[in-house]
């Protein structure tokens, strides 16, 4: 659990090719930033490849990401998602990666996103292995939309998997390949790339494009693909076992600035890594890092509460050692920045 590169803040990216363990993680602090109100662009170092990431925060928490990459060699990226997991639309431009599932029967075990198609997904509590092809420039745009911010929307009488996680069901997990990228979808996409807007135009213009598209998708894909699937149900762990999660978590907390592993954690406290991920589901509804994650976002609160502290001094002080991996953490948390938290307290 350390401060590597994260597109979310339980994301780390490997190159497998370099020799040294040390030089496979690629580190925050090798990345550069740029902040323009509500806009981060991350730029790619010069040993990972050419291009960026850029993440627009629209209303309700509401997220478009741009990534527009040439990478230098294959690089895979070990995504942990976690329990808070937003309705996604995954749209591939150019390039394609390939995904590995980690530990369930609801997803493939293993699946391709191409260059245009698209994809709808839900996939909280879930471990994924994404491997990235360095052949040809990786062009991606992706909406996540926090699943409360469709309450106002939701009207159909039908059940459907769908309904049921906007209704407030979270454990609802599914992956939907949706084919081509239609006409309609192709011209939205250009039109958020070529936003000719500023400020608030800017803001409505791209909230309502990444709406017509969560649409076209709603309106192609079978509803029926929704339907609940039969998930293989654990037994509640015994009361020893939730007692060591008990004691894992106190460690996670009094360490939290610098964090154990996984398998430093599980060694510890004396359970395998399953049982350790599974307590921290049963007791606290969701992951070990999620946990952790959390906690630091809950200080990171209490901190902005001081006027007189910078945010750089608070990123540190909650175990970030880059300020706008901290703020891009925050974003995702509470759908503003630390600033403005700051400000209005």
């Amino acid at each position: 659990m350390d401060d590597s590169f994260q597109f979310d803040p339980n994301t780390i990216i490997f190159l497998p090719n370099y020799s040294q363990k040390s030089e496979r993680v690629v580190n925050w602090n090798e990345f550069s930033f740029e902040n323009n109100n509500e806009e981060t662009i991350i730029h790619l170092p010069p040993r990972v490849g050419k291009g960026y990431n850029r993440q627009i925060n629209l209303r309700g928490g509401l997220t478009i990401e741009i990534i527009k990459v040439q990478l230098k060699d294959t690089m895979y990226l070990e995504r942990r998602h976690e329990s808070a997991f937003p309705l996604t639309a995954h749209f591939y431009l150019s390039g394609m990666s390939m995904v590995e599932t980690l530990n369930t029967s609801e997803i493939k075990s293993e699946y391709t996103e191409s260059k245009g198609e698209n994809y709808l997904y839900h996939l909280p509590d879930l471990t994924e292995i994404e491997k990235w092809s360095c052949k040809t420039e990786i062009r991606i745009i992706s909406i996540y939309a926090p699943i409360h911010y469709f309450h106002s929307f939701c009207t159909e009488e039908k059940t459907t998997s769908l309904q049921k996680l906007i209704r407030g069901d979270r454990t609802s997990r599914f992956h939907l390949s949706l084919g081509k990228n239609s006409p309609e979808i192709v011209r939205a996409l250009h039109q958020i790339y070529q936003c000719p807007y500023d400020g608030l135009t800017k803001q409505i213009y791209l909230e309502s494009k990444a709406l017509e598209l969560f649409a076209l998708q709603f309106n192609s894909c079978d509803l029926s693909k929704f339907s609940a699937q039969p998930s293989n149900l654990k037994k509640d762990l015994k009361k020893e076992d939730l007692d060591r999660v008990e004691y894992a978590k106190d460690i996670l907390l009094k360490s939290y600035l610098n964090p154990p592993s996984l398998k430093e954690l599980s060694h510890k406290v004396g359970l395998n890594d399953r049982k350790l991920k599974q307590g921290f589901k049963q007791l606290f509804g969701t992951t070990v890092f999620g946990y952790l994650y959390n906690y630091r976002m809950q200080q990171a609160q209490e901190l902005l509460r001081d006027p007189n502290l910078t945010i750089a001094q608070i990123a540190h002080r909650v175990g970030y050692s880059n300020p706008e991996a901290f703020s891009t953490a925050f974003r995702r948390k509470f759908a503003q920045s630390p600033k403005s938290y700051q400000l209005s307290n």
